[in-house]
This record gives C-alpha cells, structure tokens and sequence, in this order.
C-alpha cells in the first residue's frame, strides 16, 4: 500500500542516516544486535538464572518460546519486508534510483521483518530479568528502604531500556529492519512477558504438559502454513528474496530461516520439560546441596563451560529434514545439559568429597 511505502521509505532514509552519521559506533551496534539474539536466551541468560533462581529461570525459557512462536506467527500474518531487498524491489523511488544500503554479515536475515524477533526476544527475556530482580528488593515502610527500592527500580528500568534501544538502533543500522519492526517487537516482547508473570501453572507443569504444548505449538504452526499455502499463499516467500538480494551468499544461513527458530525452540522447552522432571534434578537440585552458594556457582561455572562446547557442534546444513531433526536434539540438550546433567555431576562430586572429609 501507498502508505506502507511511505513508512518504508522514511525508514530507510533513517537507516542511510545512521549509516552514515554512526560509522565509528560500527562495532558495538554489531556487538549489540549479538545481544539480541534469542539464542543467547539459552547459552547464556538461562544457566545463570536457572541455577540463582529456578522460577525464574523456567520462566524465561516459557517466555522465550512462546515469545518466539508468536513472533513467527506475526511475521507470516505481517508480510513484513527488510530493508536491504526492499529498496531493490520498490518502485517508489523515481528512475529507478534506488538508495544504496550497505549490508553486514548478520544483515541477511531470511524471514520476514516484521515485528523484530531480535527485538521481541531482547524485551520480554530482559523483562523478566528485572522484574525478578526487583523482586528481591524488599517493600517496607522504612524510609530508607523505600528510597533503595525507588533507586534500584529506576536503575534496574533504565538498563533495560538502554539495552532494548541500543539493539534496536543496531538492527535498523544493519539493515535487516525497519523502525516501525523494532519498536513492533520491543512492546510485542513486554506483553508476553507481562502475560507470564501472571501465570504460574508453568512451575509445576509435568513432562506431559510440556510434550502436550510442544505438539499443539508445532501443530498449530505446520497447520497455519499448509492451509495457507491450499489458499496458494507461500509463507516462505521471503527466503527467495533473502537469496537474491544479499550481497553475500555465504551470511544466507539456513538458521534463520522460519521453521528453524520453531524447531530450535520447541527443542529447548522438551529438553527443559525433560529436565525438570528427571530424578537427577529432584536428586541435585532440590537435595541438601541446592542451597548451598558453593554448588550454584559451581553449576553455573559448569553449566556455562559445557554449553560454550555445543558451539563446536556445526550441524550439517546439505539436508534441510537431517538440520532440523538434529538443530531440535542440539537445543534440547542445553537446557537437559542445565536442568538436570550438570547439577547431578556437580552434586555427585560434593558428594564424594563430603564422605572423604568425613
């Protein structure tokens, strides 16, 4: 439409802008779409959450799939496009003088834009980042512990916006979204979020549940795109565009690719579901040990080695079927690796230790 150009067209003179006014920030806007990144919800931000406090850590991985899911249904019903292949395809632009966008490694994203998945996964896991912290400030009546609460509040709440604007100027700068797809993404993360703080059944969820949300969230989303593509609506109509347009068909990853963020997703809260439920978590971490500061730090130490070893893993990418059944193992095992492997290891050596002492 005539005014969704326009949108896009004021979007892109934003993004020449800030490549051109912000090409010293180069490295940290690059370094900041990094941080974005929902992957690092499950290789970094979870271990040090799940083993300091386990409700919040379960917590995180729910919002991030589920924040993830919607994103993907949002991106297919939205038809968003990135910038770097829509300047290339629009003819809003007069003698076909199309503006010039630089692109970056990380640019070719192949899923359509709109909202951020970046920006959605950044806002609703950094949500619930603060507002457990926060949790731990405790309300009294006494003044000064009024004012500390006041101050951590205003502190912990800059921070978090802070990040959410630095990764949203960073994907803009990029070329990989728009504005309006960022900010879309940065109050689409705060909702779910907002949604899991009122929803506690997913503490005490069993393996059932979690194989019975798996399924409907697959269902769900497999259904949606087959009766789409009955009505001869192609969903992955932005892979093709992704290809043509990138200025270097080696930053194509199949990774970014749609049903690659579901599977990689759905994979994580199995492996959390199987963790969670296993006789290694209730042996370690609901044992003596648990409370004990020695064995988290030990646990998140350990936890956050092993996971840094799954990035030698590369997962073949010549057979789409062999990627998606081994990217689903590979994320179902960091957060079985978290939950249930590491603190076993850790709780069984304590263990021993305390029988030598003895």
């Amino acid at each position: 439409s005539i005014k969704m150009d326009l949108l896009h067209r004021n979007g892109v003179l934003i993004i020449q802008h800030l490549q051109r006014d912000y090409r010293a920030y180069q490295d940290f806007l690059n370094f900041m779409s990094h941080v974005g990144d929902p992957r690092n919800i499950f290789s970094i931000y979870f271990p040090l959450w799940f083993q300091l406090n386990q409700v919040v850590g379960t917590k995180m991985i729910w919002v991030a799939v589920i924040g993830d899911w919607f994103n993907l249904i949002f991106k297919w019903i939205l038809f968003g496009h990135r910038p770097y292949w829509w300047v290339q395809e629009t003819m809003i632009y007069p003698n076909q003088s199309s503006p010039c966008l630089e692109q970056f490694p990380i640019t070719c994203e192949t899923g359509p834009g709109s909202p951020s998945g970046h920006a959605m996964g950044s806002s609703c896991v950094w949500y619930v980042m603060v507002t457990a912290a926060l949790s731990y400030t405790v309300r009294q009546n006494d003044k000064s512990a009024v004012t500390l609460h006041r101050l951590t509040w205003s502190f912990l709440w800059s921070v978090f916006w802070i990040i959410q604007i630095s990764v949203c100027i960073s994907r803009v700068f990029i070329a990989t979204h728009f504005p309006h797809q960022v900010i879309l993404g940065v109050f689409a993360g705060i909702l779910v979020a907002e949604a899991f703080e009122h929803t506690p059944a997913i503490q005490t969820a069993s393996l059932r549940m979690y194989i019975k949300t798996n399924l409907f969230l697959f269902i769900f989303a497999l259904g949606f795109y087959l009766v789409l593509k009955l009505l001869d609506i192609d969903l992955l109509w932005s892979v093709p565009k992704a290809m043509k347009w990138c200025a270097n068909p080696d930053w194509i990853n199949i990774d970014t690719t749609p049903f690659a963020g579901l599977v990689r997703n759905l994979g994580a809260l199995f492996g959390l579901g199987v963790g969670i439920n296993s006789e290694m978590f209730f042996t370690s971490c609901k044992g003596k040990n648990s409370c004990k500061l020695s064995f988290r730090i030990l646990c998140i130490a350990a936890s956050l080695a092993t996971l840094q070893l799954y990035n030698f893993f590369k997962i073949p990418t010549h057979t789409e079927y062999l990627f998606y059944i081994l990217s689903f193992c590979k994320s179902a095992a960091m957060p079985l690796t978290v939950v249930a492997l590491v603190p076993y290891c850790v709780h069984s050596l304590m263990r021993t230790a305390e029988k030598k002492l003895n």
